[in-house]
């Protein structure tokens, strides 16, 4: 059996990564990267994530969209399963318009949710993910 430090020195040719494998990478790296839809166009970025305390699993992660300079931006929670990381834009892609994101589950910065099985429901049934 191979333990999780002989993968990573095998992810990282030799050394020991710190921040980012071929198949990993340190959340401080994904915190404000760029998330695009399938045409292209710029949705917003990464503010964080959110990783279930008992299964170690990200289950979303939650975009800012909108605002100037910090004010009034709404967070989107996405469903981790729905963003796919693409290296030749160095950033993720969802299957969202703009458009379909105005209807999508938001919060504001002062208003955020109870972030409870309910609202991860409700979350994934948007995105069209079972619970």
């Amino acid at each position: 059996m191979t333990n999780h430090a002989t993968m990573l020195e095998r992810a990282s040719d030799g050394d020991v990564a710190h921040d980012e494998t071929a198949a990993l990478i340190a959340s401080d790296k994904v915190e404000g990267t760029t998330v695009y839809n399938k045409n292209g166009e710029k949705l917003g970025q990464i503010e964080n994530f959110m990783v279930g305390k008992r299964t170690g699993r990200v289950e979303y992660a939650v975009m800012s969209f909108g605002g100037i300079l910090g004010l009034g931006k709404n967070h989107y929670p996405i469903p981790w399963d729905r963003l796919e990381y693409n290296v030749g834009i160095g950033g993720y892609i969802v299957d969202i318009d703009k458009e379909a994101l105005k209807d999508a589950p938001s919060y504001a910065q002062d208003d955020q949710p109870q972030f409870n099985s309910d609202y991860v429901v409700g979350v994934r049934s948007y995105y069209g993910i079972p619970y």
